[in-house]
């Protein structure tokens, strides 16, 4: 496995005045940002906010566009035809893309969130909606998705630029699908642990599952989650014990 790899966050999710996470921190820690495009979060200031902090930070910028449920966080499916939501998706694309022109940046990929993420992961028919939507909007546009799941196969099988993503914060299941968050084992709090984890990755290409053996993962970047407690800290551990072991921060796209 590459001895340099990508950390990136979903940020950039307040709305109005309810406040998620910490942003300007975590901008000084990763090299590539998830930001939130309406839908399960985000409002035009907060957006135009979260793209001129990444600039000033140099962060690699991704759209981020989910389910239109602000008060699920985008982590409840909402029955939608695939048509729909490819039509969903570019409209939020479409407007991140609008205010990064304003804040002087430009938006590199796209990366779906929650449970539109964890549905075009398990769903080819969604995932090839996802993948036209970007195709159609903007061919410079990558995709950042779940390692070996099909939304990377659809993007690789449309020509569409594909990197693959591993978390740091979750479990996996041995069909490679993120173990259900309420579920035992969704989630890891231990910064520690995260980075334990993520060193033996990075040296065997293998990920543990909480249902069988380690499975065989490809990746260039690493997902830390911006809304979970702790995030901060989680970030700073897993970027000085990656460095400590030589491992260059990187984003996945060059810029």
């Amino acid at each position: 496995m590459s001895r340099s790899i990508d950390l990136n966050s979903d940020l950039g999710e307040s709305f109005g005045p309810w406040n998620m996470g910490d942003d300007a921190s975590m901008l000084s820690i990763v090299s590539s940002a998830n930001i939130a495009c309406g839908g399960h979060a985000s409002d035009p200031e907060t957006m135009f906010e979260t793209l001129q902090l990444a600039k000033e930070n140099g962060v690699t910028i991704g759209a981020h566009p989910g389910y239109n449920d602000r008060e699920g966080f985008g982590r409840r499916i909402i029955p939608m035809t695939p048509p729909e939501i490819g039509r969903m998706v570019t409209a939020q694309i479409g407007a991140l893309q609008a205010l990064a022109t304003l804040a002087g940046t430009e938006v590199s990929y796209v990366k779906p969130h929650g449970a539109l993420g964890n549905l075009a992961a398990a769903d080819r028919d969604v995932a090839d909606a996802v993948v036209d939507a970007v195709r159609r909007l903007d061919t410079r546009l990558s995709i950042l998705a779940i390692s070996g799941m099909q939304l990377e196969h659809a993007a690789r099988d449309a020509g569409v630029p594909v990197y693959s993503e591993i978390f740091a914060d979750r479990g996996y299941l041995s069909s490679g699908q993120l173990v259900p968050r309420g579920q035992d084992g969704a989630m890891i709090h231990d910064p520690d642990k995260a980075a334990d984890r993520l060193l033996a990755f990075l040296d065997s290409g293998l990920m543990p599952v909480i249902d069988g053996d380690p499975i065989e993962l490809n990746a260039q970047s690493i997902c830390v989650h911006g809304d979970s407690d702790g995030a901060v800290a989680m970030a700073r551990t897993i970027r000085k014990r990656l460095t400590d072991a030589s491992v260059t921060i990187n984003g996945f796209i060059a810029r």
